[in-house]
């Protein structure tokens, strides 16, 4: 394409979720505004990762009602953001091309982490580090050099990981509410009045969640009950400062390497070393103190180096209740940091990928697991 050429057609952008699926279809020369769908039917996931047929076909009577809006056209250029891209993606590589040829003309496709697109969503094509937290939780940097690449700190799901999330934050309530059920230390009487509120008696809540396909999403519902509870309750306050101290761990862990420490580089793992802080108990869990801030070695202080952080995600509009703590959090952890607001959402970011790779402007890194261009 010369650079007198401008685009015909229209890009699609895809965000895939726990809290499921949104289409956005806006024309591929930049110009005019975008036009919406949404879905809140989660893609499945099982054994074989993410069922692309199932994708597919959201997309599909997304696309056709929009282009309908659009008054025709073709979708020149896809991209889908998904979560569990990293690992579970390889289901959508395989049937997506095709199929979204024959059915919308479509000639580029990339499949994108929803990570990679909350990044592309919140910085554009800057350097920087975006935490994107919902139901999960995780943290992704880059500083956009030939020789660079993405910085990944969690996200690798409620069961591993995704700590501060909004399922790991609606677990420690949970399990907070469990412990004042029982007469356990650390258990908290507001959260459990707020356990019975939502979900009935409390020995009815393990046959309500264990069969529940959709456990995160359950836990993470009860994350602003939490927040609600907060200021009258130090256990449930506690836990957002524990939740705090993750995501600024994760934040730090991706900040670019251009700022960290000489000796050693931030654990892109994402897993702390624990043992070099000194520990504390929150709602009946022995974890890293929140107070000490970084362990020793950690600490990205960088030579006046800057570092724009950007927090994204439905979890962060629970307000003050986790935002004071975090920002306090990033402040120790990651004192060159500096806070902006993120210029849009995950599904923007798929828009403005879809749109850099038709015009052959793509700036940020391509990665196998991260960002992959199919055609």
């Amino acid at each position: 394409m010369t650079p007198t050429t401008r685009p015909s057609g229209h890009v699609l952008g895809v965000d895939s979720g726990g809290s499921g699926v949104r289409v956005a279809l806006a024309p591929a020369d930049g110009g005019g505004s975008s036009l919406r769908w949404s879905s809140s039917v989660p893609v499945a996931v099982g054994p074989g990762g993410i069922d692309a047929r199932g994708l597919l076909e959201q997309v599909l009577t997304a696309a056709r009602e929009l282009l309908g809006r659009a008054g025709g056209g073709c979708c020149e250029a896809v991209c889908v953001g998904a979560a569990g891209m990293a690992g579970m993606g390889d289901g959508l590589r395989a049937v997506l091309p095709s199929a979204l040829r024959e059915a919308l003309g479509t000639r580029r496709l990339v499949l994108a982490s929803d990570a990679v697109t909350a990044y592309v969503g919140a910085l554009g094509q800057r350097p920087g580090v975006v935490v994107a937290a919902g139901t999960g939780m995780v943290a992704l940097g880059a500083d956009l050099t030939p020789e660079g690449g993405w910085r990944r700190a969690d996200g690798w799901g409620h069961l591993l990981g995704d700590c501060g999330g909004g399922a790991w934050i609606g677990r420690a309530g949970l399990e907070a509410a469990m412990r004042a059920h029982d007469g356990r230390a650390g258990g908290s009487k507001a959260l459990l009045d707020r356990l019975r509120a939502v979900f009935g008696p409390a020995e009815g809540l393990p046959g309500l969640l264990y069969p529940r396909a959709d456990r995160p999403a359950v836990l993470a519902s009860f994350a602003p009950e939490v927040a609600a509870c907060a200021a009258a309750d130090p256990v449930a306050a506690a836990i957002l400062r524990e939740a705090a101290w993750h995501i600024a761990g994760a934040a730090a862990a991706a900040c670019p390497p251009a700022t960290a420490t000489a000796d050693r580089p931030p654990n892109v793992s994402g897993i702390s070393d624990i043992s070099l802080t000194s520990g504390r108990t929150f709602s009946g869990r022995k974890t890293a103190d929140p107070d000490a801030g970084t362990p020793p070695g950690e600490a990205t202080e960088g030579a006046g180096a800057t570092c724009e952080v950007a927090l994204v995600g439905g979890l962060f509009r629970m307000g003050d209740p986790l935002l004071a703590p975090v920002r306090e959090e990033l402040q120790k952890q990651l004192p060159h940091a500096r806070p902006v607001d993120a210029v849009g959402e995950p599904l923007d970011g798929a828009l403005r990928v879809a749109g850099a790779l038709v015009t052959d402007s793509l700036l940020v890194p391509t990665d196998p697991a991260m960002l992959r261009i199919i055609c």
